[in-house]
């Protein structure tokens, strides 16, 4: 067996220590998944003090957000999913996340993001916002959408949702069915979300103001039925 030597003499300086935490958390996180993951385990396996991981990283969603790689340059998927023929858009892009999603290697990090995101409200909000801002939005805007941020999150809880659902719980037959089967089905709702007709798209702040202040006033006035029920003598 080739395990490696233990480390002997010099102590490493405190760029390669944390260099060495975050090539081995790397590791440990696609290896393991975010849950698994412990932060002491990644000190025992890197050779240094737990405390040095603290000390860097402070805790284990810092550690995972500085380590995490992404599968896909997010230029290159949007790119790919608005240069072709804007009917097609939502199967390019059903296509793509289930190419990624399929792949075990690929999946991970994306598996531990979600994960994360479910038990840390900031894992939370930093998902959102690299989803909405460095994906799902430019696409919409790319091809001419309007309400691109609503639109991007009817995108996202539907591949969020189908992660979920086929990777991570395995629900069937959505688990085993063929990839380009429900590449097909998925990407029809997505192209609907980002260039069909929206049945309610949100109002602006603005025009959200004009449309309500009316029925502001309506809700002072005394009920009707009352004046009718009990006439003034």
């Amino acid at each position: 067996m080739n395990r490696p030597a233990k480390r002997t003499g010099r102590r490493p300086g405190p760029n390669t220590t944390r260099a060495l935490i975050e090539d081995t958390a790397r590791e440990q996180f696609a290896r393991l998944g975010y849950d698994r993951t412990s932060m002491r385990q990644i000190a025992i396996e890197a050779g240094v003090d737990p405390a040095l991981v603290s000390h860097y990283f402070g805790s284990k969603l810092d550690l995972f957000l500085a380590v995490v790689e992404l599968p896909i340059d997010p230029s290159e998927l949007i790119d790919h999913v608005t240069s072709g023929e804007p009917d097609s858009a939502g199967v390019r892009l059903a296509t793509v996340v289930l190419d990624i999603l399929d792949d075990e290697v690929r999946r991970r990090p994306i598996v531990g993001m979600i994960r994360a995101a479910t038990s840390e409200p900031e894992a939370a909000r930093l998902v959102r916002e690299f989803l909405t801002r460095n994906l799902v939005v430019p696409i919409a805007e790319r091809l001419d959408a309007d309400h691109a941020d609503y639109r991007a999150g009817l995108v996202m809880s539907q591949t969020i949702g189908l992660t979920l659902a086929r990777y991570i719980v395995g629900i069937e037959p959505l688990a085993s069915h063929p990839r380009e089967l429900v590449a097909a089905d998925l990407g029809a709702t997505l192209q609907r979300y980002l260039l069909g007709e929206l049945s309610h798209p949100p109002i602006d702040q603005e025009g959200a103001d004009h449309e309500l202040a009316p029925r502001r006033v309506r809700h002072d006035l005394p009920a009707r039925p009352a004046d009718v029920g009990h006439p003034a003598p």
